[in-house]
């Protein structure tokens, strides 16, 4: 019988007695707009400051014009009528409600005109020029606005739980398989760790992993894929465990640092399990010796450049032939979800459905 004091044993208690106490729902007063942050468009305060100030020339152009059209309508102090310099400054004094009172409206018309046109136009520029204040007043608005959007449209997305040297060198390689940044979301608690990510055009969502509700804002039981790249063993197993309870049917690909607790990810409902400490170890083992081969795994893992390993649907020329005898250099057979190695009886002759997963050529990125 194993002993209560065991590692084995003594995990599954602290992973329960996190998931009772970790609950977004008991914070009632924690917005959801407070917790997932869409990218945002980069503009330069330049490019802003530039475009206010235009608004604002448009806006007193367009007074300027009412009141030079129906001047008559309008009464000068110095009684000789209006020119397009006294046009210009009330207004210029009318936009700015400073209202020096010099040139007034007498006509119905005029009258009319400042208040249906003069008015409006009078809080555009002023809008125009608190524009600063306004945006940071707004920006929680316009943000609850594109998580409401994002919510109902997004489907089959990745979810990266954790956004260390793990989850972005993840993120790298879905982005270089041709994924759209707003289809990847990373979950953090470290702000710092979300800002950088949502630089990179991602959907972020700050909160714990390990919380149901959390994983749920992220859209995990939509999630097509889930990376669970947590900086603890025991926190992956409770991520895991979560998100495959949110979403039976997602692909969850979990990080470990030690082999013995694989069976443990496993276990919670991992598809595959990644052991990194090991990983590294094998490298480091054989780059005592065989440091080329060190270098030909490097360039494999590594999406940007050189060759990389892909998986394909197969070709209707061909069914029926060796994977062996194809101009790509196949590693495996994947068939009803099952991969077979090249040299495996079962990989012999491909058949209608496989999936070829093979070296391919990587182009890099012309620099500028």
């Amino acid at each position: 019988m194993t002993s209560p004091d065991e590692p084995g044993q003594r995990l599954p208690r602290k992973l329960r007695a996190r998931r009772a106490t970790d609950r977004l729902t008991d914070r009632p007063d924690h917005p959801l707009a407070g917790v997932i942050r869409m990218p945002e468009s980069r503009v330069s305060p330049i490019t802003s400051i530039v475009r206010r100030i235009v608004w604002a020339c448009v806006a007193l152009l367009a007074a300027v014009l009412l009141v030079y059209l129906d001047r008559d309508g309008y009464r000068d102090s110095n009684g000789d009528g209006l020119t397009l310099l006294d046009c210009f400054y009330y207004a210029t004094v009318s936009l700015s409600t400073t209202g020096y009172g010099d040139i007034t409206p007498v006509s119905e018309t005029a009258r009319l005109v400042n208040i249906l046109v003069i008015t409006p136009l009078r809080v555009l520029f002023l809008i125009v020029l608190v524009g600063t204040t306004l945006a940071v007043l707004t920006e929680r608005s316009r943000q609850a606005f594109k998580l409401q959007r994002w919510r109902g449209k997004v489907r089959d997305h990745v979810v990266v739980v954790g956004y260390g040297t793990k989850g972005r060198s993840a993120v790298s390689s879905v982005l270089s398989d041709g994924v759209e940044p707003d289809r990847i979301v990373v979950v953090d608690t470290d702000q710092a760790m979300l800002d950088a990510a949502s630089a990179l055009g991602l959907v972020v969502v700050l909160g714990s992993g390990t919380r149901s509700d959390v994983l749920r804002v992220a859209g995990v039981p939509r999630a097509r894929a889930v990376v669970v790249a947590a900086n603890r063993d025991d926190s992956a197993v409770l991520v895991t465990l979560t998100a495959r309870e949110l979403a039976p049917k997602a692909q969850i690909v979990a990080a470990v640092r030690e082999a013995e607790n694989v069976h443990l990810l496993r276990q919670s409902g991992a598809n595959q399990v990644v052991v990194s400490s090991e990983t590294a170890g094998r490298l480091l083992g054989m780059a005592t010796h065989t440091p080329t081969v060190v270098d030909m795994v490097e360039d494999l893992i590594t999406p940007e450049s050189g060759l990389a390993i892909a998986e394909r649907d197969v070709e209707e020329g061909e069914i029926g032939g060796s994977p062996r005898h194809l101009s790509d250099i196949v590693l495996g057979v994947v068939r009803n979800g099952k991969l077979f190695r090249v040299d495996h009886p079962e990989a012999d002759a491909i058949e209608r459905g496989d999936r070829l997963l093979y070296v391919k050529k990587v182009t890099a990125p012309r620099e500028d």
